[in-house]
């Protein structure tokens, strides 16, 4: 608590109350160096030299990345989708109230199906990416290749073979153009 030796004055300068305060340091009694407790390395830490051999995240967070990636990408883009379709759905005798609620509804009955299904896109992606990594114990752009043609055949699997095998080749390419704009990228563009 702040030291007062007398009532304090609500109508005086910021200069006349900070003579009559005292700053609180939690340290004071425990005589150690404060400047020790807080100076963190700027590295990351490892606990066996085999991790800090891995440039990559575990499988845990790599499913949350891309299932929250997924999952807010398509929320925005099934939005904006959404929000078109409530501006066309207006009509003429429409009050403010109800052109609101027609954009309204419209973005959220969009931007949720996007949504949810961008996450599960995601959250397949992620588990056969990393059962790859796991299975092959090498990380390197076959296993997002795999993990993109396996991922859209997943996706696909209920509305047939045909389907599930077109789908597969469409998560395969788009995979594909994504490994080579990272690595373009990082030949490229120097961050």
């Amino acid at each position: 608590m702040a030291y007062h030796p007398r009532a304090p004055d609500h109508n005086a300068t910021s200069e006349e109350t900070s003579q009559n305060r005292r700053l609180y340091n939690p340290y004071q009694d425990l005589n150690i160096p404060t400047r020790a407790v807080f100076n963190l390395p700027a590295s990351p830490e490892f606990l066996f030299p085999e991790e800090s051999s891995r440039q990559r995240r575990s499988w845990g967070e790599n499913l949350t990345y891309y299932t929250g990636i997924g999952y807010l990408g398509g929320a925005i883009a099934g939005s904006g989708v959404g929000f078109a379709g409530g501006v066309k759905s207006i009509e003429l005798t429409d009050t403010l109230k109800l052109k609101v609620n027609r954009v309204l509804n419209g973005s959220g009955l969009s931007g949720r199906q996007f949504g949810n299904r961008c996450g599960v896109i995601g959250l397949l992606y992620a588990g056969l990416e990393s059962g790859m990594v796991a299975y092959r114990d090498t990380d390197d752009v076959i296993n997002s290749l795999v993990a993109g043609l396996g991922t859209g055949a997943l996706y696909k699997a209920a509305s047939g073979p045909r389907s599930a095998a077109v789908a597969g080749a469409i998560g395969g390419v788009l995979v594909g153009v994504a490994e080579v704009g990272r690595l373009a990228a990082k030949r490229f563009v120097h961050l």
